[in-house]
């Protein structure tokens, strides 16, 4: 079975998701550690994302420019 890959939107959906639980104090107290761990995570995905999606956009201009 294949793993799925997270795409930004996902990633960007599941931390809205966490933090509306812990802001309306849905989470459980033994979750709450877990699931800040789990957003940390996924901001570095996001980040890296960003990252390189601003890398790959630029190098594009540049070759438009450069044409």
């Amino acid at each position: 079975m294949s793993k799925k890959t997270l795409t930004y939107k996902e990633a960007v959906s599941e931390i809205e998701d966490i933090l509306q639980k812990i802001e309306n104090e849905e989470l459980d107290v033994d979750d709450l550690s877990t699931k800040v761990k789990q957003v940390s995570t996924l901001i570095a995905f996001c980040k890296k994302k960003l990252h390189e999606t601003e890398v790959e956009v630029e190098k594009i201009l540049k070759d438009i420019d450069s044409n």
